[in-house]
């Protein structure tokens, strides 16, 4: 019985992992971009320091190809600029333009500004305790991994 009730809730992680995900999706598409697009725009103009293809498929766990069209859409739009790195010419460093300055602040404030809104409602409390669980879940994931 308990089993049950556990795989039960296992089902019910499972169905909202899939609707977080999509939620974001339904915005990003409101706004004409994929999920994708959205997280690679976070990386690019959320970052102190240039950021490189390879750091940003790995941050998002994405292949290189999906990241590589994106940002030469990105490109062509004129959000970015790609430069070769001085220490290691095979990556190129993405340089925001002025113009993706603008688009992607406009963007990423008006998703902030609705993540801010639900976690404010929610509380920090919650939001802590839901980030713990989380982490705690992971690293039971993993522990459970290694006694195999």
């Amino acid at each position: 019985m308990k089993e049950n009730l556990l795989l039960e809730q296992l089902n019910r992680y499972y169905s909202l992992w899939r609707e977080s995900v999509k939620m974001y999706e339904d915005w990003s598409m409101e706004h004409g971009l994929s999920y994708t697009s959205i997280m690679i725009l976070s990386s690019i103009f959320e970052n102190e320091e240039h950021t490189t293809q390879k750091q940003i498929s790995q941050k998002w766990l994405l292949p290189k190809q999906t990241v590589n069209t994106i940002l030469k859409d990105f490109e062509q739009r004129k959000l970015i600029e790609l430069y070769p790195s001085p220490s290691d010419k095979r990556n190129k460093l993405i340089r925001p333009t002025s113009a993706g300055e603008q688009y992607a602040t406009g963007i990423l404030a008006e998703l902030r500004s609705l993540e801010l809104y639900v976690l404010n409602h929610m509380g920090l409390e919650q939001v802590q305790r839901m980030n713990d669980d989380f982490t705690r879940f992971i690293e039971l994931f993993y522990e459970g991994e290694k006694q195999k």
